[in-house]
């Protein structure tokens, strides 16, 4: 096929992008071509507000046609958290079809090399910036995060993602050069000559099942690393948050066909109710890598089943804060306060458990006992919360009823010290809206354990108390140890606790975040700079993004000559 975009015209408009984000991977300084302000959009091609928001409401009841082949149903059951139905239909794969058209373009793919496969990346991360007031709608639409922070970590930061894993995957493929000249001295005789080439090639189709609460952020590393590495990808989105990932695959096609590749290099595979396409998918013998977030449950399954592929997953963690002592009592209150009502907890990083001394901390406020640290806690959650439109942009909708029962559910587990209570939602009167629920629990009590060392997704956390610091760290260490974590906090003007709180992250493979009283959250990672996840937990076996995410994608082939 005829290009239309030439490598000379990629290169030139995005190779200085590509430069910037492979240097700030090695400073981890911060940087992002994405800007986060909504008012950044609306020139220089791209959608403003309104526009995207007119975009977004064009797709709802139409059918979402892809070109793609082996298409032989329409399907599609998308509604809103808020409430209204998207109504939109996406076609359903014959597998047999579908993935033998997938592979036909992979020659091409692997013959253009990794800085033009790095740049039609990049042209698809463009063009999706240029609609992220789009992706805003779909990704609050389909996830329940309010507005503003589906256009933030739906549109700019995971865009950001994206690009991350393109320069990763950059650097490991050209870690190797593509030719050598060897030449072995042989004493009196001629030397011997050799000339080598060296291929990196794609392992096959790339599987990535998506999830429903942050369908692009936790979506598109997996997706560009392995198209970035030669990989076609199959995006099998969760059934309750199609949209975002099915214009993801439109654009995408778009660029590919009109960089001259085949644009079945990626493809939408959308799933008939309780069809579990996914498992199907997972073990075929052309499904060479899976990407998966979601649940403990299935990614085990996929770890123990999908032996063809290499797989990566990000499961459930019990994420856990370390409450020793604090110099800034305030801000330690509001920094948790966020941390623990952002998006209703429905975040895979909120923290869950606060260990606390059941004799109190020291504070610049003075001694807090336990008693107090849980109470003014909870007052600082219900001032954050107090009025319903401030609540409602930071807390979003629950993203499905699994989660307003498990909510329910906690009250009954201790003594509640914030009870969570309904908040309503003028623009849209059928959202789910509930506060955080924190319970206090006894850390000694073996019945109060089974309910903290497991993970509760959602608006809960548990304060629970310990017999000491030193008490808090092992526990720390046995929670991350036997159920994984994404995400450590810890709270302490102490030497030792702080080393202790730090060995023990170091140790157990868990990401630390200590003493946060500002306006960075400990559910909260910058792409080039933080890694989400480490992958030497049980709560994900990789972290996003690093250099093992990506280098195992591909393998590099060498073809040696005679000179």
């Amino acid at each position: 096929m005829a290009a239309e975009l030439t490598a000379h015209q990629l290169i030139a408009k995005h190779r200085p992008t590509l430069d910037q984000a492979l240097e700030t991977i090695r400073t981890r300084a911060y940087w992002s071509p994405h800007p986060e302000h909504p008012k950044a959009y609306g020139e220089d091609g791209s959608l403003s507000l309104p526009e995207g928001k007119a975009a977004f409401d064009a797709l709802q009841g139409t059918r979402f046609d892809l070109d793609q082949p082996g298409t032989d149903d329409w399907v599609g059951s998308e509604v809103s958290p808020y409430g209204p139905e998207l109504g939109i239909k996406y076609p359903h794969p014959d597998i047999d079809t579908l993935l033998p058209a997938m592979r036909a373009g992979m020659r091409d793919w692997r013959d253009a090399g990794p800085e033009a496969r790095a740049m039609v990346c990049l042209e698809i991360l463009s063009r999706i910036s240029a609609r992220t007031h789009e992706f805003a709608h779909a990704v609050m639409h389909t996830s329940g995060q309010a507005f503003m922070m589906a256009f933030q970590a739906g549109g700019p930061h995971a865009q950001d993602r994206g690009l991350e894993a393109v320069a990763y995957a950059y650097v490991e493929q050209t870690r190797t050069p593509d030719a050598a000249e060897w030449t072995k001295p042989q004493g009196k005789r001629d030397p011997i000559a050799l000339n080598k080439r060296f291929t990196p090639v794609a392992r096959g189709i790339s599987l990535m099942i998506g999830c429903n609460t942050f369908p692009t952020w936790n979506g598109y590393p997996g997706l560009f690393a392995s198209l970035a590495t030669g990989n076609p990808v199959l995006v099998k989105p969760h059934p309750r948050a199609i949209l975002p990932l099915a214009l993801t695959v439109r654009i995408a096609r778009e660029v590919l066909a009109e960089a001259g590749f085949d644009p079945n290099l990626v493809c939408l595979a959308v799933e008939r109710p309780d069809e579990g396409i996914a498992k199907t998918l997972a073990v075929r013998p052309e499904i060479k890598i899976i990407d998966y977030t979601g649940s403990t449950s299935f990614g085990d399954w996929l770890e123990a089943n999908a032996r063809q592929a290499q797989v990566y997953t990000e499961k459930a963690g019990v994420n856990t804060v370390v409450v020793e002592s604090t110099d800034n009592y305030k801000g330690m209150l509001a920094n948790l306060a966020f941390s623990l009502s952002l998006y209703s907890g429905q975040m895979c990083t909120t923290p869950q458990n606060l260990l606390i001394p059941r004799d109190g901390i020291e504070t610049d406020a003075g001694t807090k006992s336990y008693d107090d640290v849980v109470s003014d806690l909870a007052s600082s959650v219900s001032g954050l919360l107090g009025d319903d439109a401030r609540a409602n942009g930071i807390l979003g909708a629950l993203v499905n009823p699994d989660v307003k029962t498990r909510l329910e559910a906690a009250a009954g587990l201790g003594e509640v010290a914030l009870p969570s209570r309904e908040i309503a939602n003028s623009e849209f009167p059928d959202a789910v809206v509930r506060t955080p629920v924190i319970v206090k629990l006894d850390g000694a009590k073996p019945d109060a354990e089974a309910a903290y060392l497991s993970e509760c997704f959602g608006p809960v956390s548990f304060a629970v108390a310990v017999d000491s610091a030193t008490d808090a760290v092992e526990l720390l260490r046995r929670t991350v140890r036997d159920k994984g974590a994404m995400t450590v906090g810890a709270y302490t003007t102490s030497e030792e606790i702080s080393a202790a709180v730090e060995e023990t992250c170091l140790e157990e493979c868990a990401q630390l975040s200590l003493n946060l009283t500002g306006g960075v959250y400990v559910n909260q990672t910058a792409a080039f700079s933080d890694f989400h996840g480490s992958g030497g937990n049980p709560a994900a076996n990789a972290a996003l993004c690093d250099g093992a995410f990506v280098a195992n994608r591909f393998r590099v082939v060498e073809i040696r000559k005679d000179a």
